[in-house]
């Protein structure tokens, strides 16, 4: 016969705690009820608990006391604060101390079931091996780290705030948090927030109702239902204007939405995972960013770690992405000889891992097919343009050696690098320069700047208003 699932009820108003008694037994859970910190803590002696849904504000202690108290003599068990209905400062203080979840007063039992079932999986899943988190790979220190941090981010409901520069592996963390979280059978929907259009974004996030706007021949889930049960990963969410961010913070503040044309609000049940590559302090300074909406997003932040900051995991990730592509191409896999390993490993990389994948799969493509060498990566100016060190130190043909350096400054061969490598990524995305702006990890805006300061920009294109126009069909298009 399997045993019955506990949970600690710690709250000193007895009609609450009756509440939660007979909510939890009609789930088919024993419960144990402290009206207070010391009698929790006896109670926490006597016998393990699965779960312990506590109040922020009690006599002789609070919510935050018996979750560091738990912390520290009772690791693992999740704990759920009750907090009262407009104290969203105590919700993030009790999620920073390692409460894996909050309910807000009064309490929704919609809300309260996914909860308790959350906090059951997480249980039942405590000696479940997090193999999984071995995905993002490298041996060196800020990855270990970061490995650690996930494991311990996937036991928790609490919003998560990924920063790192574009390429960084920002998504792939946030997906392998909600693969090692208890929401694992739940949806993980993925939105990059600077690819919807302003005017369709409350529609996009909240989904509509029948006849809300023209075109609106039937009622609509948005991203908020689609994603209720499992995680909503915000990407680029320094893109959202703010208008949206108000909304978006009630959303979050009090687990409902409203549907456009809607009358009433519903109940989600989402986590949020939020990412961009801006400096949102920097934003929130500048007035362009909430600071109430930053502070919900931000309770625990994990930071990717750049690829130029781990150069020793790069022959391992190189040989790692290598091996992908050739199994998506079906094609043997070619070694990467030692000197171009070398090379690699001393390059800055400012696209990170997405820009060594896309080296990789031009070197596969230029390569005879058994060994990849150095001239297979591509132009050596193009090459030579992400590298921190010396040429001379890692490249026999390059620009330094050659006395080319004797017929130019400084800086007119930066200029001349950064020339080749926009007509380049120009090329290659066929002139459309918002995937170009994309390619080379800037701004839309800072290439126009820079077209026009190297002179690459074409008579009639001052305003760029053709490429507005390609801006948002591409936007509308993802």
């Amino acid at each position: 016969m399997t045993q019955k699932p506990t949970c600690l009820i710690v709250d000193d108003e007895t009609d609450i705690r009756e509440l939660l008694v007979m909510t939890l037994e009609r789930m088919d859970i024993d419960t144990y009820g402290a009206s207070n910190i010391e009698e929790a803590k006896s109670l926490l002696k006597q016998r393990q608990y699965a779960l312990c849904l506590t109040d922020m504000q009690m006599p002789g202690g609070t919510g935050l006391d018996l979750v560091n108290y738990i912390n520290e003599f009772h690791p693992g068990l999740p704990v759920a604060v009750i907090t009262a209905h407009a104290s969203a400062e105590n919700a993030v203080s009790a999620l920073k101390a390692g409460a894996f979840d909050y309910l807000s007063k009064p309490i929704s039992l919609k809300q309260l079931r996914p909860v308790i079932e959350f906090a059951l999986k997480l249980t039942s899943q405590a000696n479940h091996s997090k193999e999984n988190v071995l995905e993002m790979i490298g041996d060196s220190e800020p990855m270990t780290y970061v490995r650690t941090m996930i494991a311990k981010l996937a036991r928790s409901q609490a919003p998560v705030y990924i920063s790192g520069e574009s390429g960084s592996g920002k998504e792939l963390a946030a997906k392998l948090i909600h693969k090692n979280s208890s929401r694992v059978d739940g949806a993980f929907i993925a939105v990059n927030c600077g690819a919807i259009p302003e005017n369709l974004m409350e529609s996009e996030f909240f989904g509509y109702k029948k006849g809300a706007f023209t075109g609106a021949s039937q009622d609509k889930e948005g991203m908020f239902q689609a994603a209720s049960g499992g995680t909503l990963f915000l990407d680029e969410v320094a893109d959202l204007p703010l208008p949206m961010q108000v909304k978006l913070l009630r959303a979050i503040q009090e687990k409902k939405i409203r549907m456009v044309g809607g009358t009433t609000e519903e109940a989600v049940d989402v986590r949020i995972i939020s990412a961009t590559h801006k400096n949102l302090s920097e934003m929130m300074d500048a007035g362009l960013f909430r600071q109430d909406l930053y502070y919900r997003l931000n309770v625990i932040q994990l930071k990717m770690p750049a690829l130029r900051d781990r150069p020793n995991d790069i022959p391992l990730l190189a040989n790692l992405l290598l091996t992908k592509l050739c199994a998506s191409q079906k094609i043997s896999i070619p070694q990467i000889d030692a000197t171009t390993q070398a090379y690699i490993s001393k390059l800055q990389f400012p696209g990170n891992v997405r820009e060594l994948e896309n080296m990789l799969e031009r070197a596969l493509a230029m390569s005879d097919g058994f060994t990849i060498t150095i001239d297979d990566l591509g132009d050596e100016n193009e090459s030579n343009r992400f590298s921190g060190t010396k040429n001379s130190d890692i490249h026999p043909k390059s620009a330094f050696n050659s006395g080319q350096t004797k017929e130019l400054n400084l800086s007119d061969y930066l200029e001349d690098i950064e020339k080749q490598a926009i007509v380049k990524a120009l090329e290659k995305t066929n002139h459309n320069k918002t995937a170009a702006a994309k390619l080379l990890g800037v701004s839309f805006r800072t290439l126009r700047y820079r077209l026009s300061k190297l002179g690459l920009a074409k008579e009639g294109d001052a305003d760029f208003d053709g490429d507005i126009e390609n801006d948002e069909s591409h936007r509308n298009s993802i």
